[in-house]
């Protein structure tokens, strides 16, 4: 009975995430092909399966071209700029688009690097470095960073400030840490190594205490 429940929850552990994805797959691709299939029946007169998520595929292609040409991106900058207008649209808009910006490694506003903080009230925090700035608060120029600790999933989260000096950026990339706070840290390696950022010569230390934003 033991090698028998053993096998089984093998299999379970096997089964269940291939199912999940394949099942999640499909559901994606349905609602993509939805999306442009009423137009394709229409031009073609019948409906083909697929079809939707070609021409779902081929204009963000177009949308990219448009984004990153001169002219197209301060047209897009242009209309987003008029759509930030309308109350609901900003309120949904906005955060959306900070959020996929925030995966992009070609984005300044996104997800820099991982690091990784000894917060004195919280023990080690692991989080994304989200931007280095300076504070003057009279008592001389503080290298702060900001620090983004996911709290649920990745959606939620707090965003910490630190002294720069307390940083330590192990070695992993910004999908390394995606995935480990989307695995619930399952996916971290068993030995992390990494490198301490010192500040430049001159510059004064902050206070050790990290603080909330």
């Amino acid at each position: 009975m033991g090698w028998l429940r053993r096998t089984f929850l093998t299999g379970i552990i096997v089964t269940v995430p291939l199912i999940v994805s394949l099942v999640a797959v499909w559901w994606i691709f349905t609602a993509v092909d939805a999306v442009a299939t009423p137009l394709a029946a229409r031009v073609l007169g019948r409906s083909v399966p697929g079809l939707g998520v070609l021409i779902t595929v081929a204009t963000v292609l177009a949308v990219g071209v448009v984004a990153t040409n001169v002219i197209g991106r301060r047209l897009l900058q242009r209309a987003e700029r008029w759509l930030l207008l309308v109350p609901v649209f900003k309120t949904i808009y906005a955060p959306v688009r900070q959020l996929v910006a925030a995966f992009s490694p070609d984005n300044d506003a996104g997800f820099k690097r991982v690091v990784v903080v000894e917060d004195p009230r919280r023990g080690i925090v692991m989080g994304f470095l989200t931007r280095e700035f300076t504070l003057d608060r009279g008592r001389g120029a503080e290298a702060l960073i900001a620090v983004y600790v996911p709290t649920n999933h990745l959606y939620l989260g707090d965003v910490m400030v630190y002294p720069r000096e307390s940083a330590f950026y192990p070695n992993l990339t910004v999908e390394d840490g995606i995935r480990i706070f989307l695995t619930g840290g399952m996916a971290l390696p068993e030995q992390v190594r990494g490198m301490v950022d010192r500040l430049p010569a001159g510059t004064a230390k902050a206070d050790g205490d990290g603080s909330r934003a």
